[in-house]
């Protein structure tokens, strides 16, 4: 078991935009949120999606980009949780535990066009090794803050009901 720390909490304000894409409306940095079993984090536009309840990048990985490119934020991802000390690249079934809350990790959360549109090369320099995260469903109900501790299960089933 590999553990980590909460970096960020953002809000996504809205989901969608143009016809087809992902809107790049408003991100709310948090200290703290809420997540409910089955549907998300209170107050994000992605609540009570079936598959997509929060979205997980990895602090690490945007170490690496803004070193290449120096105006890249993490916000411009548009992640809910920004997390160190866990690599996320194919942790799909695994079960990522944060403050006690378990997130069941889904799948990769692929580049698009809109990280260019932020930040020319963006899309790009994300897409290797799952760079652009994670995404995963909610199982337990709770508050999320920055600083919390982070672990990521190698056996599922050890935690999964």
């Amino acid at each position: 078991m590999s553990s980590g720390r909460v970096e960020c909490i953002w809000i996504k304000r809205s989901a969608t935009g143009r016809v087809g894409h992902r809107s790049g409306g408003a991100l709310d940095p948090v200290d703290e949120a809420s997540f409910l079993s089955g549907q998300g984090i209170e107050g994000d536009a992605s609540f009570g999606r079936s598959t997509r309840h929060v979205t997980i990048i990895e602090k690490e990985t945007f170490d690496r980009v803004r070193k290449i490119l120096p105006a890249a934020d993490p916000a411009m991802r548009r992640a809910n949780l920004m997390i160190s000390g866990i690599r996320l690249e194919e942790t799909q079934g695994k079960i990522l535990t944060v403050s006690g809350i378990r997130i069941l990790i889904k799948g990769e959360t692929v580049t698009c066009d809109l990280m260019d549109e932020q930040c020319p090369g963006l899309g790009q320099a994300l897409d290797p090794h799952w760079g652009g995260g994670a995404h995963g469903i909610v199982l337990d109900d709770g508050r999320v803050r920055i600083g919390d501790e982070v672990s990521l299960s190698a056996d599922p089933d050890e935690h999964t009901p």
